[in-house]
């Protein structure tokens, strides 16, 4: 029998604002790219945790810049050309706050579950996404990654999150955009909900969150 749900951590890009995913589609079709080459090029394989440049930053190991240096030394689009990753963070930036799945979590912290954050971040990026949410308000606690050396989906990163919630993975739900990073909470025993890359995913997923906590099967 699965132990009561005291606990709902959440990833920010695409669940509290648009997912980054959709805009980088969109950016590759753009520019006459598959999404996977220009995200492999730019950002490595999401789903692991390597020494990419990109993975170096987000685990606050070199700056955007020398990220940047490296990105463009190495990757090579299947066209030949090279990326300028800060071109393409532009294209990225700009996603509006979800307010459904703020209000969401205001209400389960309400009704007293414990909430956190988990995300994979830059440090240089750091006084653009926080103030798009009252974080004090909405959340017991926020890991990220620049600021802890790890990332998901590596497992310690995981742990820690629970470790500083004081949650056991069974009482505990994740939520992500990330099939990898879902899988990896998977693998440490969090029940996980992917969210989809649409706005329109937010209220299933919503509705998949609380049937986890609420212990029912989902229409």
């Amino acid at each position: 029998m699965s132990e009561q749900v005291k606990a709902v951590i959440f990833d920010f890009g695409g669940v509290f604002i648009d997912s980054p995913f959709a805009a980088l589609a969109a950016a590759a079709t753009e520019r006459g790219l598959s999404p996977e080459d220009l995200a492999l090029a730019v950002f490595g394989a999401y789903d692991t945790d390597t020494d990419h440049p990109w993975h170096r930053l987000e685990r606050g190991e070199v700056t955007l810049e020398d990220a940047r240096n490296a990105i463009m030394a190495d990757a090579e689009l299947p066209d030949g050309t090279v990326l300028d990753p800060f071109e393409l963070l532009g294209s990225l930036a700009g996603g509006g706050v979800r307010d459904e799945m703020v209000h969401f979590c205001t209400e389960l912290r309400a009704r007293g579950l414990v909430t956190g954050l988990l995300t994979n971040n830059a440090k240089e990026f750091e006084e653009f996404w926080k103030p798009l949410l009252p974080l004090d308000d909405l959340f017991h606690d926020v890991v990220d990654s620049s600021e802890v050396g790890l990332r998901k989906p590596d497992p310690r990163i995981y742990h820690l999150a629970l470790e500083r919630l004081c949650v056991t993975p069974g009482q505990t739900v994740f939520v992500d955009d990330a099939p990898g990073n879902v899988a990896a909470a998977e693998t440490v025993g969090i029940r996980s909900v992917l969210i989809g890359h649409e706005r329109s995913a937010v209220g299933p997923a919503i509705e998949g969150i609380r049937a986890l906590v609420e212990g029912v099967t989902p229409r």
